[in-house]
């Protein structure tokens, strides 16, 4: 009891030190996964002198974190935004995988001269792209939402595969023919439990009034937990199980849809910070130098061989421009989870797990700075920069069960068409009325005539049965004005 003061003192200012310092690590255009790692580094052996050293504790609690960042990485994807690149991205998540472990493992036995399943297992570690890394870096670089989404479900995608192949790789599974098989069970299963709970979550939460709008976050992230664990009991990918979870729910009609969100980020931020910090205090400064020449040829490779051909041949069938591909092949990010994934044949003993785990650091830090300073000057030379998308607007629900109601509350963005549409055009489904349009912070009972604008809050009251229907007109409008109906623009 009496360290707790100390542990917890020194712990909130870790993490007000994290929160601060991604500011500026947006500023310089850098994931702030390098703050965080720098973080762990000076208050660990070299720095403060705070001892950790323990990789099977590493891997467990890596592992949480990375549950956690996928929950969050789930919940927050847009199917509206993903979906032009749906096909580039599921054929890069799960082509790349092999590719890399492939073409990486070849180079690095023969120029490092390490076993092939060693060599392999080097190429496994390293196939694994990282959110977090990524879209940190994206969203200074204004790139338009085909890209962003393929880049965005590859990295939600492809842990799984990336996972299993270490594993197996570490654990000395003898490959044989039933081997494939046993690949498709773990992501075919993995799949099918994540849609799964994500729809029977998604339905009972649209129909639940809990009684604090506080439960409802807490919820969503619980069931995508419970995918994970359901599909690793299983012996299928929890992995994808909990992204696919978090996609589903965070695309279904959910009450105070924005609360779960702001949590589930929150929450991934805070998973974030504590896995890099906690790498950054597991890193050993001087043990880094004798990994400085494998770490930077493996880089290499992964980086400038195996990832520009996974992207060819994953995107050839969808005719994606090579300017674009080029740009894909820069794109691909590591972060926290090939490292997370290092610690597993770490924990397992095996030997010169520990030279790639140093290396893993070397790769993440030197091709982290070097990619993320060149991914927005390499947009704009490659064309593939676009001016910044107008954010859709925000519809959040609060069901009113006694009534058999549901409170819509909406924002109208900037550059939103709902701009200058009268309340008449925006001919909301039977069933369903605004009832309050909050402009400047005071609210007034709006007429037919009433003309929306930019930044104003609205409230919708519809029953449940239009409800579907009210959300899906709000938005075709804001995406296409009042004649959305007749662009094709159905608001789904």
């Amino acid at each position: 009891m009496d360290d707790l003061p100390v542990v917890l003192g020194s712990g909130a200012i870790v993490l007000l030190a994290s929160v601060f310092a991604v500011r500026f690590s947006i500023r310089l255009g850098l994931p702030s996964l390098l703050i965080y790692l720098g973080i762990g580094v000076a208050i660990g052996e070299a720095g403060l002198g705070v001892e950790f050293d323990n990789p099977a504790l590493t891997q467990s609690l890596g592992l949480a974190a990375l549950v956690m960042i996928l929950v969050e990485g789930g919940l927050t994807t847009q199917w509206s935004a993903v979906r032009p690149g749906l096909g580039p991205g599921i054929a890069l998540s799960v082509i790349a995988v092999p590719v890399t472990v492939a073409v990486t493992g070849a180079a690095l036995h023969f120029v490092l001269d390490l076993d092939w399943r060693t060599a392999l297992l080097w190429g496994a570690v390293l196939s694994s792209t990282d959110a977090a890394a990524v879209f940190s870096v994206l969203r200074s670089a204004g790139i338009g939402r085909r890209l962003s989404g393929v880049l965005e479900l590859e990295s939600g995608l492809n842990d799984a595969p990336s996972y299993i192949a270490v594993v197996l790789l570490a654990t000395n599974v003898t490959v044989d023919w039933g081997l494939p098989l046993q690949l498709l069970y773990q992501l075919g299963l993995g799949a099918v439990v994540g849609l799964a709970l994500g729809w029977v979550g998604g339905w009972l939460l649209s129909r639940a009034a809990l009684p604090a709008t506080g439960l409802y976050p807490l919820a969503a992230v619980a069931l995508c937990v419970l995918a994970f664990s359901s599909a690793q009991f299983a012996g299928a990918s929890g992995l994808l199980a909990t992204y696919l979870a978090g996609v589903v729910l965070g695309n279904s009609r959910l009450p105070h849809r924005s609360d779960t969100l702001s949590f589930a980020e929150g929450l991934g931020w805070l998973a974030q910070i504590g896995l890099f910090v906690l790498l950054g205090l597991f890193a050993a400064p001087e043990r880094l130098l004798h990994a400085v020449v494998p770490g930077l040829v493996a880089g290499t490779v992964a980086v400038l061989v195996a990832r520009p051909l996974a992207v060819v041949l994953s995107t050839m069938p969808f005719r994606v421009p090579w300017r674009e591909q080029a740009f894909l092949s820069w794109a691909g990010l590591r972060g926290a989870v090939p490292i997370v994934l290092a610690t597993i044949p770490l924990a397992d003993g095996r030997a010169g797990a520990q030279l790639l785990v140093d290396a893993v650091f070397v790769i993440v830090i030197a091709f982290t700075l070097l990619q993320a300073a060149l991914l927005t000057p390499l947009a704009r030379v490659l064309g593939v920069a676009e001016p910044s998308q107008p954010r859709e607007i925000e519809v959040d629900a609060a069901p009113l069960d006694e009534l058999g109601a549901v409170l819509l509350q909406v924002r109208i963005p900037r550059r939103s068409r709902l701009h200058g549409v009268y309340l008449a055009e925006l001919r909301v489904p039977r069933g369903a009325s605004v009832s309050l349009v909050v402009r400047g912070g005071e609210g007034f009972t709006p007429e037919p005539t009433t003309r929306l604008q930019e930044d104003d809050q609205l409230l919708v009251v519809t029953t449940e049965a239009a409800r579907a229907a009210t959300e899906r007109r709000l938005r075709a409008v804001d995406r296409a004005g009042p004649i959305a109906h007749w662009k094709g623009e159905r608001g789904d």
